[in-house]
């Protein structure tokens, strides 16, 4: 469809701040959407180019995709610049963390917030210069073929790290939302429990037109790849037989993988190399408050499982809350120790704080609610600050210390003792210090801490010998 016979294109920019180091699945899918109504579409990824000042110069629309916090951070930074650019522009946000944030973003100037399936809402917006009723669409929409040809090369993003060898990636999504109610889970103010599904032809579609393009690894970029188990597996055994060397990596809850233990051999077999896990936590009360639906003794038998038939679990946690003391901490490293799951662990996974948006679940508890302090616009969060200021000085130590590291270039071993030995400081000091007692911290915590400072002579200047071949993984670790 094109433009009526005299009209001048709707002119459109599709911008992009920050999408973990990924070629954007969220302005490629509406570009395809808008390019079929006649729409001039320009797509912008500031993760890797500047802002193109002509294109927006001349738009009359200008979206932002906001699949994350920190995208929507930088996405408000820059949508100051586009109104100084082009005054006259109309302003739309779109993605996971608009809606929550519509407050903060119509007082940027935007004409159009919309979360969920947003293709249509933004497509409508261009077409008709009408925004929705709601912020939040969930309609089951009819899927297209994203459209990348406007974007930057994959040459330009992450790449997959794999025997020492670099790959590119490329990335899509079988299934948005999620079927889970995780307290903490960005996804929940959103979907509330629904999910939706591309169709089949699509996904595959849009892998086939990245395969061509250089990628030799597929990211799906589902919350939980396996809520639509059924849905998922026949892409992947289709993928397979199309592609036979391609590899791609998934997320699914443990919950799910175990639950549905018998698929990780289809997993393995279709070139899956690793399983993203939000784990969170190693303590079961933690897991119980933020309502996760597994325990520790879950994980671990999830990551026996894994090794059992040969597949790599990538835990994900979110290692400071206000549950946890520093003895808590550092009984999260000995378990990531323990386990041996140093080289699985992304270094920024050891700094994580427990990020509250607006419309958080968590806000939902009385004690939360207590703890923590109006919205911050500029920070877009409800900052909160833990009982033992001991524990939020670790946490920025430890933050400051990875990304001073990985800067240096040094290995996640590496900066994993480096992490060891704040924690152990932290832990130290707290033997020493009168008892604080907050919030019935789980006891196997404090013993495997006190366990830990028992264990600590000789540990971090014994040579580690491999006990596996290297963990395959991603230049550009996951992220919030």
């Amino acid at each position: 469809m094109s433009a009526p016979a005299g009209e001048r294109a709707p002119r459109v920019v599709l911008v992009s701040t920050y999408d973990l180091g990924r070629q954007p699945f969220g302005l490629a899918s509406p570009a395809a959407w808008l390019e079929r109504l006649g729409a001039v579409v320009t797509c912008n990824d500031l993760a890797v180019e500047p802002l193109d000042q002509r294109a927006v110069r001349d738009a009359e629309f200008v979206a932002f995709h906001l699949p994350m916090h920190t995208a929507t951070r930088l996405a408000a930074r820059v949508a100051r610049e586009v109104r100084a650019l082009n005054p006259g522009a109309r302003l739309g946000f779109f993605g996971l963390y608009a809606p929550m944030n519509e407050a903060h973003l119509r007082g940027l100037g935007a004409d159009l917030v919309i979360g969920g399936e947003f293709e249509r809402a933004l497509a409508d917006w261009v077409s008709g210069g009408a925004p929705p009723g709601g912020t939040v669409s969930l309609e089951r929409l009819p899927f297209v073929v994203p459209d990348r040809r406007g974007l930057p090369d994959l040459s330009r993003y992450a790449r997959l790290i794999r025997d020492g060898e670099e790959h590119a990636v490329g990335y899509t999504e079988a299934s948005r939302g999620c079927k889970h109610l995780c307290r903490h889970c960005p996804v929940v103010p959103v979907y509330r429990g629904h999910f939706r599904i591309v169709p089949r032809d699509v996904v595959l579609a849009d892998i086939r037109q990245q395969v061509e393009a250089g990628a030799r690894h597929i990211t799906f970029g589902d919350p939980d790849f396996w809520n639509g188990i059924g849905h998922a597996q026949p892409i992947v055994r289709a993928l397979h037989d199309e592609f036979p060397a391609l590899t791609y990596d998934v997320t699914i809850k443990i919950e799910h993988l175990l639950r549905h233990g018998e698929h990780l051999g289809t997993l393995r077999d279709t070139g899956c190399l690793f399983v993203t896990s939000a784990v969170e936590s190693v303590d079961d009360r933690v897991l119980r408050i933020l309502e996760k639906a597994h325990t520790r003794a879950d994980f671990v038998e999830v990551l026996r499982r894994f090794r059992a038939v040969g597949l790599a679990l990538h835990p994900t946690f979110v290692a400071f809350t206000p549950w946890i003391t520093a003895d808590g901490y550092l009984a999260l490293l000995q378990s990531i120790r323990d386990l041996d799951l140093i080289e699985s662990v992304a270094p920024v996974q050891l700094a994580i704080r427990l990020l509250i948006p607006a419309g958080s679940r968590l806000l939902e508890l009385p004690d939360v609610r207590s703890l923590v302090g109006p919205f911050d616009e500029a920070r877009l969060c409800h900052p909160w600050e833990h009982p033992d200021p001991r524990v939020d000085s670790l946490q920025r130590e430890i933050e400051t210390m990875v990304r001073d590291a990985t800067a240096r270039g040094e290995s996640r071993s590496q900066i994993f003792d480096r992490a060891w030995e704040c924690a152990e400081g932290a832990a130290e000091e707290r033997v020493h210090a009168p008892a604080l007692e907050y919030a019935g911290v789980a006891a196997h915590a404090a013993v495997a801490a006190r366990d830990a400072l028992a264990q600590r002579a000789g540990f971090l200047h014994t040579a580690r010998e491999p006990k596996r071949a290297p963990i395959p993984f991603l230049t550009e670790p996951w992220y919030c």
